[in-house]
């Protein structure tokens, strides 16, 4: 008989920092499942540090938008252009790597990812929580979908948090990751939680999550603090739901307003395809060593399977833990590497749980498969611009092969077919005739 595991609704609950109205985990947990070249190139020098109030690309013109909270500079530096497979070839293994809820605090994970990530050729997706560039004293701004004005399950933040988390979010926007939303005040359950919002409901959080990020000066008084380099009307194309709750909803509004990508459903490690409109690259299940089941790839489900919702259990098992998790995520990533090469998505929080064990594996991960020939560790957006240069044939071909399994003929036979060419305006088609 197959052991059922305890499946838990990821809940952010990040800096320390944090005010003491906001909550550090979810105590509710579902109790069955539902739920290269290698990568872009990099520059050898880092964007420098406070570099101005419109701090942007390098050479670029900054308009500021609004407060100056936020300014145009630019196409994003260090973005590879999407091409079209050729016929017979293999496609790369993509693994994204994604943070829910990114905010700078004293734990200083933030800035240490992003160093992670240079070190290893790769990009990642920081999804931002609007509140985290709120101030406390100013909390009533926030009016969330059927809860009070100022309430907030993962609080607010003070002006030295606000200020640490523009400057990463900046740095990490130059260095070409992507800054995506984990929306607001993270409600959720059925107690007005955002599997219970309409429509509109969602369409509400997700404009108030923009207008917290485009006027983080003016809420904070840090006027003298560079710009963010960015549009984020233009930048913000996917998110991922509170608890992956809501996603019905939200992915009606998402589409409505432009997203190109969701990530908050759960699945296995097949290639996606879209759904509402948009790309669905949900959290996937992979092999968890020593059980009979399979594991979400999301720190906070492997922390529910070994530690229930006790943030810090038995600190000698913490070890043991982290390499669980380790071996679990390598595991799904060598299942689809020489097997189907459907895209890895991983999802994380800023968070020491269990000593820090699971900051420890996903690093170790970062290092071992970012290397790998044909990889490309990228950001949900490098991912969606791949797919969208694709003949939908070929994805359509892909999508046929199950979890694990290479095609039987070889990749040169089941891919030997020429792709239609590109319609124009589509990233990878050919450039126009003069």
């Amino acid at each position: 008989m197959t052991a059922t595991p305890r499946t838990a609704t990821p809940r952010t609950g990040t800096p320390s920092r944090r005010t003491a109205t906001g909550v550090a985990l979810a105590a509710a947990c579902a109790t069955a499942l539902a739920g290269c070249s290698l990568g872009p190139a990099r520059s050898e020098q880092s964007p420098r540090k406070g570099a101005g109030a419109g701090a942007g690309a390098p050479g670029s013109a900054v308009r500021l938008i609004g407060d100056g909270s936020t300014a145009y500079t630019g196409a994003q530096p260090h973005l590879a252009r999407p091409e079209r497979l050729r016929p017979g070839r293999k496609p790369p293994q993509f693994v994204v790597f994604s943070w829910d809820g990114a905010g700078e605090d004293s734990q200083k994970l933030f800035s240490h990812f992003r160093e992670v990530a240079r070190a290893n050729n790769a990009t990642m997706t920081f999804f931002l929580s609007g509140v985290y560039m709120l101030p406390e004293e100013k909390r009533d701004l926030y009016r969330p979908p059927q809860h009070s004005p100022g309430r907030s399950d993962i609080g607010f933040n003070d002006e030295k948090g606000i200020k640490d988390t523009v400057e990463q979010l900046r740095l990490a926007w130059l260095e070409g990751n992507e800054i995506g939303t984990h929306f607001n005040g993270h409600f959720c359950g059925p107690e007005g939680g955002v599997g219970q919002w309409s429509v509109e409901e969602w369409k509400d959080e997700i404009a108030q999550a923009k207008a917290f990020v485009k006027s983080w000066k003016t809420n904070s008084g840090l006027k003298q603090e560079p710009s963010l380099p960015f549009d984020y009307d233009k930048e913000l194309i996917g998110g991922r739901t509170p608890c992956l709750e809501g996603q019905q909803n939200f992915m009606k509004a998402a589409r409505e307003l432009g997203f190109r990508y969701d990530t908050s459903g759960v699945d296995e490690q097949v290639w996606p395809k879209k759904k509402e409109g948009l790309w669905d690259l949900s959290m996937q299940l992979v092999p968890f060593p020593g059980h009979t089941y399979e594991q979400l790839t999301m720190d906070y489900n492997f922390m529910v399977n070994q530690s229930g919702t006790q943030t810090q259990g038995d600190p000698d098992k913490f070890e043991e833990w982290g390499d669980q998790m380790r071996d679990g995520l390598y595991k799904g990533f060598r299942r689809a590497y020489d097997g189907n090469r459907a895209p890895l998505i991983i999802g994380n929080h800023f968070e020491s749980w269990n000593g820090g064990t699971y900051m420890r594996a996903v690093q170790r991960v970062v290092e071992h498969v970012c290397s790998e020939p044909e990889v490309r560790c990228v950001s949900f957006r490098q991912l969606v611009d791949w797919l969208d240069a694709q003949d939908p044939q070929v994805l359509e071909k892909l999508r046929t092969l199950k979890v694990g399994q290479a095609p039987a003929e070889g990749w040169e036979s089941f891919l030997a077919s020429s792709p239609a060419p590109a319609p124009r305006g589509v990233p990878g088609a050919p450039p126009a005739k003069r």
